[in-house]
């Protein structure tokens, strides 16, 4: 950005400073705090519940990890850590786990809990949670992570035993999921489905008031049960506050202005404003904010539907001249300015065991035109032309191969679809070529594999491109029950690479964790699946 370019972007935020300033005061009341207690954060794409049940989307996910917790929770190097469950056994076949509860987490108080206000978690709770998520009347999108399991049961009091169908390695990240949180049965079945809004759990801080679309705050749970190295209990601050506004740069004006504490990703209405073109703070920054940054486990792609009727997209020559045809590093420093990694690995992304470097496609524009050339030869079909389907967000990226592939003679026209629609039609096979992403559900590679899985056809799986391979399979049913990490890492190597090769998508990058923070922040930390932890939060 140019001086003169950072003056008027300047003057334009200190023009809506005086609008944002008034409609955060205007939601501001007695439930805040001393701004240096509370925890001050902006959700624009708003939340749906706090039921964590229903916690599918980043901005319920953040909300309910602060209520509630599950049997064991994961930490910013995505290895698994006791939280309610103290220890736990697996037995030899792998199908067994057994877990010893702590007896010294309480819920949340409640006057529906009787005298005492309060009581603590059993076996018991666990057994009622589990039953609640698989209920087909409460239709809980995250119902799918029991999917493997045979049957759960109260050993007694402090012990919860789970038994798996077939063995499954990534089952104890699965079990981190904010599905998996343990609720309480006097209180969801006194609210049904206003438990949404009522939410009582065991987290490290409680629920106090939501105006929707204005206001929520939560206060500190003086009776959580984490405490950190010194033996000090957690948490540090006394609430959080969550505002929102649903535009990015008025989000923007509202931490240059000191009013919420961090900012996460980078939107194209502030980027060039606040980070030069190879990455790094602006110079106007360094004084006041702190980035912090780690990869992401987020493979941006385009994905090729493998059952289409066209011949274009059949052919291996063309999604291979596509995947050589592009220069991902310059798109990343042009329209990323340098965040994220450019995708020339296969689709396990960095930062997950099983992720290769040197697997993947490079810029080689005279090995793509020899690829098209070799196709238009062997089809009779001189001007291939294919069509790629993307949404408002990513269609300077869909540009600029568009514009790199005519260098070589691939014409592809771009169609612009709401995000619902396009959702749909990938799911349907209603798109020949298709911009996608896979953000993990849980830490392991399997999970990035599923969507080359033959019998995880779309639309009962995530298997868009309908990729199909005998060996891959093979391969796959072989990872599901290889209980020894160095193989089953071994394996995903090999299937991966075997993708990368028959080439049904192009990783495009892999999209990196930013989040931008005041100066006064201590603690607060960065993982892999932009988990928002607000227990270590200190601020000064």
């Amino acid at each position: 950005m140019t001086k003169q370019a950072s003056k008027y972007f300047r003057t334009f935020l200190l023009s809506l400073v005086v609008y944002c300033n008034f409609i955060i005061s205007c939601s501001t009341t007695k439930d805040d705090t001393k701004s240096d207690q509370v925890f001050r954060y902006n959700e624009h794409k708003n939340i749906s519940s706090l039921d964590p049940a229903f916690a599918k989307d980043n901005s319920d996910i953040w909300a309910t990890n602060q209520l509630f917790n599950g049997l064991v929770q994961m930490d910013s190097t995505l290895s698994i850590n006791p939280a309610i469950a103290s220890s736990w056994i697996i037995s030899e076949d792998g199908k067994t786990y057994t877990f010893n509860l702590r007896e010294d987490v309480y819920f949340h108080p409640h006057k529906l809990f009787g005298k005492s206000n309060t009581r603590t978690v059993n076996a018991n709770d666990f057994v009622y949670s589990f039953n609640r998520l698989k209920s087909p009347q409460l239709a809980s999108p995250g119902s799918w992570v029991l999917k493997n399991v045979q049957s759960y049961k109260a050993v007694d009091k402090s012990q919860f035993q789970i038994k798996l169908k077939e063995p499954f390695p990534a089952f104890l990240g699965i079990l981190t999921m904010k599905y998996c949180s343990v609720v309480p049965k006097e209180i969801t079945s006194h609210y049904g489905a206003e438990f949404r809004s009522n939410p009582i759990g065991t987290g490290p801080y409680k629920f106090k008031r939501w105006e929707e679309n204005i206001k929520l705050i939560f206060r500190k749970n003086n009776r959580y049960f984490e405490l950190n190295s010194k033996g000090e209990r957690l948490p540090y601050l006394e609430a959080i506050s969550i505002t929102f506004l649903a535009d990015k740069q008025s989000e923007f004006l509202q931490f240059v202005q000191g009013n919420i504490d961090f900012i996460s990703g980078l939107d194209a209405s502030y980027k060039d404003e606040i980070l030069s073109s190879d990455g790094e703070l602006n110079f106007n920054y360094i004084s006041t904010v702190k980035m912090l940054r780690t990869p992401y486990l987020n493979t941006e792609y385009l994905g090729f539907y493998m059952d289409s009727n066209k011949t274009e997209y059949q052919n291996q020559l063309i999604r291979q001249a596509l995947n050589y045809g592009f220069d991902r590093e310059k798109m990343i420093t042009y329209l990323r300015n340098g965040i994220g990694i450019p995708g020339n690995g296969g689709f396990i992304p960095k930062g997950l065991p099983g992720f290769q470097d040197s697997i993947g496609y490079t810029y080689q524009p005279k090995k793509a035109k020899h690829l098209l050339d070799l196709y238009k030869m062997k089809t009779g079909n001189e001007v291939p032309e294919i069509t790629l389907s993307t949404t408002a967000n990513y269609l300077s990226f869909c540009e600029f191969i568009q514009r790199e592939l005519q260098t070589i003679g691939l014409k592809i026209r771009i169609e612009v679809i709401p995000p619902s629609s396009l959702k749909s039609a990938k799911s349907n096979g209603k798109l020949d070529l298709f911009r996608a992403s896979w953000v993990a559900d849980y830490p392991d590679a399997q999970n990035y594999l599923s969507l080359f899985y033959s019998k995880n056809f779309a639309p009962n799986g995530p298997n868009y491109t309908h990729f199909k391979n005998l060996q891959f399979d093979s391969w796959y049913q072989q990872t599901l029950k290889e209980t020894n990490n160095v193989n089953r890492i071994k394996l995903y190597k090999k299937m991966d690479a075997l993708v990368l090769e028959k080439a049904p998508v192009v990783v495009l990058f892999y999209d990196e964790v930013i989040r931008f923070t005041l100066k006064n922040v201590k603690g607060l930390g960065i993982n892999p699946v932009n988990l928002l932890e607000v227990k270590n939060i200190r601020k000064n």
